[in-house]
């Protein structure tokens, strides 16, 4: 209903205001009690409040034809103006929350390499360029590195500038005289240690770890027909090529999935699945086992630590003190980063040790291992204790064989509802 008028009742609609004033002006301005010194009193006819002031008063009726405009005139009951309040406050929150969605999104996307911010090759030249600025590099060496870059992209081959060799051999010099307290210890035979280069500083941990299982399994005889078309260690930009053909022959489509189906030329992290997709499309038999919670007291993981030494010593329990076993190294992930077991000690008192070959490592720090008369000072880059793997989730990739040709069909049928063993 249009509002009324508080003076006379007579419905005014949207010029209540003007009605008043034009109508009933009079009592507005007409002359207040006198207190009998002198002094006027002003009562608001709506309210009986008194004034002494006629300008006070007229502003206090002011705010009673507002409220009463509002009330009337918009129609809007108290639950009705609490449901629209309410309604703007969950409008702004929910704003909010989409861009903090959008935010982390993008922040997630730049941390794992998915921002389409270039990949190796233009990360390369960045740092490299850094360097420079800095004084760190002359120019000559930048274009020398340069050219060595853009020839190894060519080939697909590794540069090999990140590579140490020998250091499995001088760990068995090592442990054969070492007498204090390791009662045995397994080896990889042949594994080549890879570190991060400029080019994949801080997302290329997965593809070095490739490079590492993969010289290992380039020396052992039993893979050389699956491996007749992987002479030699590829590039990073390579791997990614080789990861993407394993998608198109139908691997794991949910993780293509999640790259978009392509990673040449960014800077994405990989993973387990990964790795497994790869090797499998090698026609290299393998499989992920997922240590998805802590076995032991204070965050640890000691089954993960008996299923390394099960796999080792599986038909390697001679009575050697060292065996340098056929076993490949495993990949071992976890979230943020990953590295390659290539042994494990067994320690007189029964405790066990893992040891890792880690890419966040550099070359003149693994070269110390192979210096003579070694005192083991040096291995505690390599070793890690039950007690320090304490993330919350482990997964490995371990190898075990070559696949016929209806086997690799058979897993990348798998493969498209893969799920990990979990060890509970």
């Amino acid at each position: 209903a249009p509002p009324e008028c508080p003076f006379c009742g007579e419905a005014a609609g949207r010029e209540l205001e003007e009605h008043v004033r034009a109508r009933h002006g009079h009592l507005l301005g007409a002359p207040g009690t006198d207190t009998g010194s002198g002094e006027q009193l002003y009562e608001c006819p709506m309210c009986g409040l008194t004034c002494t002031n006629i300008q006070i008063l007229e502003e206090h009726v002011d705010l009673h034809l507002e409220e009463h405009s509002f009330l009337e005139g918009g129609n809007i009951t108290d639950l009705e103006l609490a449901q629209q309040l309410q309604s703007e406050e969950d409008e702004r929150q929910r704003s909010e929350e989409e861009k903090r969605e959008r935010e982390e999104f993008k922040k997630l996307q730049r941390q794992y390499g998915l921002d389409n911010s270039g990949g190796f090759k233009q990360q390369f030249l960045r740092n490299m360029e850094r360097e420079v600025d800095r004084g760190r590099m002359q120019p000559f060496e930048y274009h020398k590195r340069k050219a060595d870059m853009m020839e190894s992209l060519a080939s697909g081959i590794d540069d090999g500038k990140t590579k140490t060799s020998g250091v499995i051999e001088a760990l068995c010099k090592y442990y054969q005289n070492e007498n204090k307290d390791v009662r045995r210890v397994w080896l990889s035979a042949g594994v080549d240690h890879f570190h991060s280069s400029l080019g994949d500083r801080g997302w290329g941990c997965g593809y070095r770890n490739f490079q590492m299982l993969l010289s290992s399994l380039l020396q052992n005889s039993f893979y050389n027909d699956c491996l007749r078309d992987t002479t030699l260690i590829p590039s990073i930009p390579k791997i990614q090529s080789m990861i993407e053909d394993a998608w198109r022959e139908g691997f794991d489509p949910h993780g293509a999935s999640h790259f978009n189906n392509r990673l040449h030329g960014s800077k994405a992290w990989i993973g387990a699945c990964e790795i497994y997709s790869l090797l499998t499309s090698l026609r290299i038999k393998c499989q992920i086992i997922d240590f998805h919670k802590p076995t032991g007291p204070m965050g640890t993981h000691p089954r993960l630590f008996e299923w390394i030494l099960h796999y080792y010593s599986t038909d390697n329990e001679g009575g050697a003190k060292v065996v340098c076993t056929s076993k490949p190294p495993i990949y071992l992930q976890h979230q943020g980063h990953s590295r390659t077991v290539v042994g494990i000690e067994e320690k007189k008192n029964k405790s066990l040790c893992l040891l890792l070959f880690d890419p966040g490592c550099s070359s003149q720090e693994m070269q110390k291992l192979l210096k003579q008369n070694n005192d083991g000072t040096g291995l505690k880059l390599l070793r890690k204790f039950v007690g320090s793997l304490k993330e919350k989730q482990y997964q490995i990739v371990a190898v075990d064989g070559v696949l016929s040709l209806e086997e690799k069909a058979a897993r990348c049928c798998a493969s498209q509802v893969l799920t990990s063993e979990k060890i509970p």
